[in-house]
This record gives C-alpha cells, structure tokens and sequence, in this order.
C-alpha cells in the first residue's frame, strides 16, 4: 500500500480481533492500540488481559490501556502526537470524548454490529436475536457525540438463522466487519463514500444486558422466549423458578402444544412448558440451581415431576 493510512485502533472484545487482524494484513499503519485495563478474572481473581491485546502483542503492536480517556492529558498528548489519519473503534467500552473526535482529519470510524439506526447501544447482537430479527449485519459509522447516532459511511447484510445465538453469529458478523472497516478506508481515502445522516425516526435501542434480562415471561409467546434465550447466550442465558428455587433453561424448542400458561407437562422423556397465546416449548436441557446441567429426562426422573406443576414465581 503506498502511504498507506495511520491509524490508531481502539477496542477490547474478542468481537474486535479480526478487524485488527485484518488492518495489519491490509497494509495499514496501526501506531497504536487502545484496550481496556487488564480486568480481575475467574475463581482465582487472577488479572486477564483482553483479546484485542492479546492480538496486538502478538502482531508486535505497542498498546495503551488508560483507566480513563476523557481527562487524561498524557493520552491526549500522545494520541496528537501520532497524528493519525483515522482512528478505529471497535467495541473499545468508552464513550469517545471530543477532543478525540477531533485528532483525525478523517475522523473515528467505529465498526457496530447492526443496520443502524436499529439497535443503537452496547448489545446490538443479543437484542437483535433477541426481538427475532431474520437478517441482521454490521455497519461503519463516523462517531459523533451521540449514542450511535452518527453518519453511515457503508453497510452490509446477513441473514440470521433459525437456528443461530448471539454466539454462533457474532464470530461471522466480525468477520464482515473487519472486511467493511478495511473497504470503508479505502473508500473515504479517494473520496467515493458518501456519508448518510441517520433517520433517528427508525432508531431503537439495544442496552446493556441485566440479569433480570433472562427471566422468562410465560405470558410472551414461545417464539418470543425462544427468540430471548438465543439472544442472550451466554449470559444472562433464560430462567425461571421451580419449586421455590431458580431453573436455569439452556436449551428448548417450539413445538405445538396446548398447555396451561407457566405450566410443565411431562409426556415420557419429553417436557413441555406453556407460553401465551396458546403456545409452547419443549424444554430440552435444564439446570436446577445448585445442580449441574441436565437432559431434561434425567430432571423429568429426578424430580418425579407431576403435570400441572408451574413455572416462575
């Protein structure tokens, strides 16, 4: 690459990795990358470093993990110092301040992972599996002040399948990101992307996971509580109460069946729960807190269920 681009990259989740990867393996400059402090993981509490500085250590980047950017002279200083032409936020975990919206003639790109303006936030990928979506995708975007609210530079698609969680599809979503990150470079150095402003009208939101996220409802639908246990994978996962004590649900599917809502019938080795609407699920692997995972006919033998017994508080 001939003059080729300097950059800074900010990012921390595993998420990032093959965008970094891919700017190293595209030829441009990365001066810098910006991670998150190494974190206390663990039973051991021993402290972790995170994946985009796994990645840069070993592709010999040098790296900053600053406990804060907004006020942190030293950061600004080196960062202006640099004089990057763009800088690259993928799932770094900081709100970007203004003065570091302002270091990049070319500005901060960030790569996120919906259509925006759907799904504006930190948990576009869960939520959007989550609300049952059928295509989903990632797209690049000047950051401004706002929460995801600022110009679309490119955009791509990718279906969602039935079958997919938010583990299964965000390892695919980063990889076309890290392709849309490199083509958006490129793009914006010879003049031919046109920033589009967001329809704010359009937007929805997708916050930070809670763990009340995962308690099921049995009053949505069952595809509604399908479509939230795959979304929420791995954590806050999906559970309820059984017997005055939690029941995590790890896997189940839709299947017609018509039960009383929040109520378990047991037909053999089968399990079913009621949903709303005349709908229900059949549970498929279960842990009963305190216990590990199990198939759900070990639970169905084990705790000699009886139809009619309910679900949730």
């Amino acid at each position: 690459m001939q003059n080729p681009l300097n950059l800074v990259f900010c990012g921390t989740p595993r998420f990032a990795v093959p965008t970094l990867e891919k700017l190293v393996e595209g030829g441009f400059r990365v001066s810098l990358v910006v991670t998150q402090p190494d974190r206390p993981k663990g039973r051991g509490m021993d402290l972790a470093i995170s994946p985009v500085k796994e990645s840069a250590l070993r592709l010999g980047l040098p790296v900053m993990q600053p406990e804060k950017i907004k006020n942190n002279d030293e950061f600004k200083e080196q960062l202006a110092a640099l004089k990057p032409d763009a800088v690259i936020v993928v799932g770094y975990g900081r709100i970007i301040p203004q003065w570091m919206l302002d270091v990049p003639p070319m500005g901060n790109i960030n790569l996120h992972a919906s259509l925006l303006p759907k799904y504006r936030g930190a948990a576009p990928i869960q939520w959007a599996i989550a609300k049952g979506e059928r295509v989903t995708g990632v797209t690049t975007m000047r950051i401004d002040a706002g929460l995801d609210t600022g110009d679309i530079l490119l955009q791509r698609e990718m279906a969602v399948m039935e079958e997919d969680t938010a583990e299964t599809i965000s390892p695919r979503l980063a990889a076309v990101g890290a392709e849309l990150i490199v083509e958006t470079l490129n793009g914006l150095s010879v003049g031919k992307i046109q920033a589009q402003a967001q329809d704010n009208a359009r937007a929805t939101l997708a916050p930070i996971l809670k763990k009340e996220d995962g308690r099921i409802d049995f009053s949505n639908t069952a595809s509604e509580i399908h479509n939230r246990m795959r979304g929420f994978q791995p954590w806050p996962g999906a559970f309820t109460r059984f017997r005055e004590k939690n029941l995590n649900v790890w896997a189940a599917r839709v299947v017609e069946h018509k039960i009383a809502q929040a109520e378990l019938t047991a037909s053999g080795d089968q399990l079913f729960a009621g949903c709303g609407q005349n709908t229900a699920l059949e549970l498929l692997e279960v842990q009963p807190e305190g216990k590990r995972r199990m198939a759900v006919k070990d639970f169905i033998h084990g705790y000699r269920l009886q139809n009619g017994e309910k679900l949730g508080d």
